[in-house]
């Protein structure tokens, strides 16, 4: 009994991993709460599907967030900084209809899934954007971290 129970925990403390999580090393994730209310002028494009806001209320995420109108009352709400590399002068991403752009190399993010849309093939680990959570009710969101 003693040899089944130590083969076990032996069994146990192999199979457990110590980083499950694809983090992002040049993005701090940092605690926000915002809310948008949908009847204001600056975020009226929002009750469209497919239509997107920069947000760059001071607070939320590093550099301000994109939203999206996914459809169906959903929306996602990602970080406007570029999310493969440290946040400098160049790596607040541009909005461009549905798709995010960083100047700094050109990667370009869908808004949609928020995966990187060029991705080079150069064996090089790439990030895709930094989600964040949305609620909606009424006729407001709320995104936080």
């Amino acid at each position: 009994m003693k040899r089944f129970l130590s083969f076990f925990l032996i069994v146990i403390l192999f199979s457990c991993e110590s980083d499950r999580t694809n983090r992002n090393p040049y993005l701090q994730e940092i605690g926000f709460r915002y809310e948008i209310n949908l009847n204001l002028p600056l975020y009226s494009p929002l009750t469209n599907t497919g239509n997107t806001v920069y947000i760059s209320a001071k607070g939320v995420g590093t550099r301000g967030a994109f939203i999206i109108n996914s459809g169906f009352n959903q929306f996602r709400v990602f970080e406007a900084s570029c999310p493969n590399h440290a946040p400098n002068e160049c790596s607040t991403m541009v909005l461009n209809g549905q798709v995010a752009t960083c100047s700094c190399e050109d990667y370009e993010y869908s808004l949609f899934t928020g995966q990187q849309l060029n991705r080079p093939d150069d064996g090089s680990r790439y990030y895709n954007m930094l989600e964040y959570h949305a609620s909606f009710s009424g006729n407001t969101v709320i995104i936080s971290n």
